[in-house]
């Protein structure tokens, strides 16, 4: 997977997926080994036993502590952004809301993590209207400045604060990893997904996990 950036522009934020230096290292001895293995057919590239997403613990915005753990039983999808991202995170979360509408009753057992790579500026209460805005069972998820850079480690995710050009304290952007991370119900990682995928390939994914 390629990293990318959004256009630099006044007033827009810049995401990027996943670093392929960071993908490649982690994934391609699994890759190897799994030559010729027929597993699902993935829309998204199969992460299987990379173990991606294990260690981390963050606080939702209803100040409960959460680890993957919290979410055993159901499919995971987690994606790292900020509230102040213009483009890739409403557009993002909109289409997994559109995705949750579409799986129906199956949308239960199905739980969509928002967690923020800005969580000067993202406190607990922006983080609940902002996530629930799109879907009321969405979860968003924040931490200190060491637990965000831990959770992001885990994932291998990419983020960091580009300051604007008044040079005031509050006046960035942040550069960040644009990818959906996807969990089978027994806590495993299992597909990443660009976030210029469709909603139909992410329905598709998700549904193949809600079976495993």
């Amino acid at each position: 997977m390629k990293p990318t950036k959004e256009p630099a522009a006044p007033g827009r934020r810049r995401a990027l997926r996943l670093a392929a230096s960071g993908a490649l290292a982690l994934s391609m001895p699994w890759a190897l080994a799994a030559c010729g293995d027929k597993g699902p057919a993935f829309k998204g590239s199969d992460i299987t036993g990379t173990h991606l997403g294990k260690d981390w613990a963050l606080t939702d915005f209803n100040g409960q502590p959460r680890t993957l753990a919290s979410f055993a039983g159901k499919v995971v999808v987690v994606f790292f952004g900020y509230t102040q991202c213009p483009d890739v995170c409403p557009t993002s979360l909109a289409e997994l809301a559109d995705v949750m509408h579409k799986l129906g009753p199956d949308a239960d057992k199905v739980q969509v993590l928002f967690i923020t790579v800005d969580p000067d500026r993202d406190t607990a209460q922006v983080l609940k209207q902002y996530a629930t805005a799109f879907d009321p069972r969405f979860l968003a998820l924040r931490g200190t400045a060491e637990e965000t850079r831990k959770a992001a480690a885990a994932f291998k995710a990419y983020y960091a604060k580009v300051p604007g050009k008044s040079g005031a304290a509050d006046d960035y952007t942040m550069d960040h990893t644009a990818a959906f991370y996807l969990f089978d119900p027994k806590g495993q990682a299992r597909v990443l997904v660009d976030h210029d995928a469709s909603a139909a390939d992410l329905e598709h994914d998700i549904k193949i996990l809600l079976k495993s």
